[in-house]
C-alpha cells in the first residue's frame, strides 16, 4: 500500500493579502515558517521515501523546512504547480472585479464549472486538473508502497481530491478548506484512494 501524505504550502504575504498567486510568487511569511516547523517536527518520526514539491518557491521552501535535516530526497514536479490565473495573478478581489471580471471571479469560486479563462489569459480548469492528474500518476508509478509526501498549492490539492475521489468541479471547493501547511493523508491500495485526514490543523499555531 502506498501512503500518500500532502501538504499546502505555508501562508505567504499575498495569502495575507488576499491577493491570487498562481504561477507566481510570494514570500512565506514568518506563521508560514513556523507552521512548516511544526508539520516538520509533527512528521519527523515518519519514514518518507521522497518528497515531491512543485517547483514555485513558497512550496519548495514549505518543502525544506519540514525536511530540516536534508534526510529525505527532495524531486520537483513540474505539473505540481498551481493553476495560472493569467493577468488576475498579483491582485485583490477589488483589483480584479474592478477591471470587469466580477462574474467570472466569482463563477471561479462559487460555479468554477462555469469557470472561463479565456478573458484573463488564464488556464483552463480542465487542462489543469489533467496536468495534475498526470503528475499523480507519474508519482503513483514510481511508488508501490511506502509512504511519500507532496508539497503544493491549494487548487491542486483540490484537484487531487477531485480525482481521488470522482468530486465533480462543481463541487471542488466544498468543506474543508484547506490551509497552509495543512495535513492531508490518503492510502492507496493500487485501485481506490482511501481518507485517512483531510485538512488537518492540529499541529499548527
Amino acid at each position: 500500500m502506498l501512503e500518500i501524505y500532502i501538504t499546502r504550502h505555508g501562508a505567504t504575504e499575498w495569502n495575507m493579502e488576499n491577493r491570487l498567486q498562481g504561477s507566481l510568487n510570494s514570500e512565506l511569511t514568518a506563521r508560514g515558517i513556523r507552521n512548516a516547523v511544526l508539520l516538520g517536527k509533527r512528521l519527523s518520526d515518519i519514514e518518507f521515501k521522497v518528497i515531491y514539491s512543485s517547483p514555485s518557491k513558497r512550496a519548495l521552501e514549505t518543502a525544506k523546512l519540514i525536511n530540516a535535516d536534508n534526510a529525505i530526497p527532495l524531486k520537483i514536479v513540474d505539473d505540481l504547480n498551481e493553476i495560472s490565473f493569467g493577468d488576475w495573478e498579483g491582485k485583490t478581489k477589488e483589483e480584479i472585479e474592478e477591471e470587469d471580471f466580477k462574474a467570472e471571479y466569482a463563477n471561479f469560486w462559487n460555479k468554477p464549472h462555469q469557470y472561463n479563462h479565456h478573458g484573463h489569459n488564464a488556464e483552463d480548469l480542465l487542462t489543469f486538473k489533467q496536468r495534475v492528474d498526470h503528475a499523480m500518476k507519474q508519482i503513483i508509478e514510481g511508488n508501490k508502497n511506502g509512504r511519500i509526501l507532496i508539497v503544493t498549492h491549494g487548487v491542486v490539492i483540490r484537484a487531487l481530491m477531485s480525482l481521488f475521489w470522482n468530486i465533480p468541479t462543481e463541487k471542488m471547493w466544498d468543506p474543508p478548506v484547506i490551509l497552509g501547511t495543512s495535513l492531508t493523508i490518503v492510502n492507496y491500495d493500487g485501485k481506490q484512494f482511501k481518507k485517512v485526514i483531510v485538512g488537518d490543523t492540529s499541529h499548527m499555531e
